[in-house]
């Protein structure tokens, strides 16, 4: 974006000008003042003399000094005439208009650098210490196409309205999403082997998971799991042995004890 520059040239030449004149003045200034010091000694100038003449040397330097600085200043003010991306990117938004006039701090133009887009994820504060940068997702896109990213940054706080915490995932640049749209996505977490059991199976008793479990004697036995994750109608659990009978249906029916029949 070019801004109009005509008034700013202008008070850029008028510096370059003043900065011009303070450069001849300190040269006759210095002439004067070496000539004053040849003759220190001989009585032909007094002392007074001799230093008004260092001291006028000495203002027409700082006042080329000033000058030059006033033209730097210039031509900032001139470079700022001209708005320049900070990167290659795709313009997405153009709010400035021909013969507008800016404010300060107005958007002009709004950039998707290098093409890039991310997904910011909505995540349940509860876990989003389960998540960190550098884990894969799995993005839905509303065509159906599976897009896989990748977690770039955790947002250190949480909505205290929402109480969800944004997560940030980079997707590549070949897809076809557009900014703006909503999209669902999948964490893929680490993968490991575990037992499950059908949720009929456990029970949530005084705050705890548990299963009854049938022994040998064929009485059941309250025994406490650790929930580790759900899918449908199956839940993954620790604590137990792999080979461990637990009853399947009914078992809030039941209590330490109790006597139960195995039946094929």
């Amino acid at each position: 974006a070019r801004l109009a520059d005509d008034t700013v040239k202008a008070d850029l030449a008028q510096a370059e000008a003043a900065w011009a004149e303070a450069k001849a003045q300190a040269a006759q200034a210095v002439a004067d003042a070496q000539r004053a010091r040849s003759l220190e000694g001989s009585g032909a100038l007094s002392a007074q003399a001799i230093a008004q003449y260092v001291t006028v040397e000495q203002t027409a330097q700082a006042r080329v000094a000033s000058a030059q600085a006033r033209v730097a200043a210039e031509r900032l003010r001139l470079s700022f005439t001209e708005v320049r991306a900070p990167d290659a990117g795709v313009i997405s938004a153009r709010p400035a208009t021909l013969g507008a006039v800016p404010g300060s701090g107005q958007e002009l133009f709004r950039l998707i650098r290098q093409g890039r887009l991310e997904w910011r994820a909505e995540v349940p504060f509860a876990d989003l210490a389960r998540l960190k940068a550098g884990q894969k997702v799995a993005v839905q896109a509303p065509g159906g196409q599976a897009v896989d990213g990748v977690v770039r940054q955790v947002a250190p706080t949480v909505d205290a309205a929402s109480r969800n915490g944004l997560v940030y995932v980079d997707l590549p640049k070949a897809v076809d999403l557009r900014p703006g749209m909503f999209v669902r996505g999948e964490f893929r977490l680490a993968a490991r082997q575990v037992n499950t059991l059908p949720a009929s199976a456990v029970l949530l008793r005084d705050g705890f998971e548990v299963v009854m479990r049938v022994g040998d004697d064929q009485k059941v036995s309250q025994t406490k799991v650790q929930v580790v994750g759900r899918q449908a109608d199956r839940v993954a659990i620790e604590g137990l042995p792999a080979d461990a009978q637990v009853v399947e249906r009914g078992a809030a029916f039941l209590s330490d004890g109790d006597s139960v029949k195995v039946v094929k």
